[in-house]
């Protein structure tokens, strides 16, 4: 199967959990319809990313990117490329890179979907960004990559303000995946 029929298959069979993101989760089925190039950073009007909230190996903390464009504090993420096979792979190969953490684990997902304008392709351009979660292992140390300016862990609870709430949800929903995966529930 190809990147794009993956994220026709993922995107038709999941069930988005909220209103909002039912209409996204619409939308990008339809931008993936009207656009045979919607996986790659080419496609003019908006393209699928993938990001990946990396938590620490009990859910407590989450790998944040003070993204350089954004000036905000971000989980990894980014474009797909011509070799990528699935939005699984993409999500955790973007977490691998840009947290220096090879042994990642991404949990079953995706967990959210997010659009959000970006300057790939001024005056406006879209991510149409699938969202994931991955777990570090016990003492994992992260690395700083090309494309951050600073990378810490935060309290999922204590996201810095110089966050946004994609973010948080994220961030919150990864936590739930690995408290229910664990057995901690609450």
């Amino acid at each position: 199967m190809s990147l794009h029929g993956d994220a026709v298959s993922v995107l038709s069979t999941w069930t988005a959990p909220t209103p909002e993101e039912e209409a996204l989760r619409v939308e990008f089925l339809g931008h993936l319809r009207d656009h045979d190039d919607a996986m790659l950073r080419a496609c003019v009007p908006g393209h699928l990313t993938a990001t990946t909230a990396v938590l620490s190996h009990d859910g407590a903390r989450v790998l944040l990117t003070l993204h350089p464009k954004a000036g905000m504090w971000l989980p990894m993420g980014g474009h797909c490329e011509p070799s990528d096979a699935s939005l699984a792979e993409v999500a955790l190969r973007e977490a691998r890179e840009e947290s220096g953490i090879s042994d990642l684990e991404l949990l079953p997902g995706p967990l959210a979907v997010d659009k959000h304008e970006v300057w790939c392709h001024p005056p406006t351009s879209w991510h149409l960004d699938v969202e994931y979660a991955a777990v570090a292992p016990p003492g994992a140390e992260a690395v700083i990559s090309e494309e951050s300016l600073d990378l810490r862990w935060f309290p999922v609870e204590e996201i810095p303000e110089l966050s946004d709430e994609a973010t948080r949800r994220l961030a919150r929903r990864g936590q739930a995946v690995l408290g229910l995966r664990s057995g901690r529930v609450g």
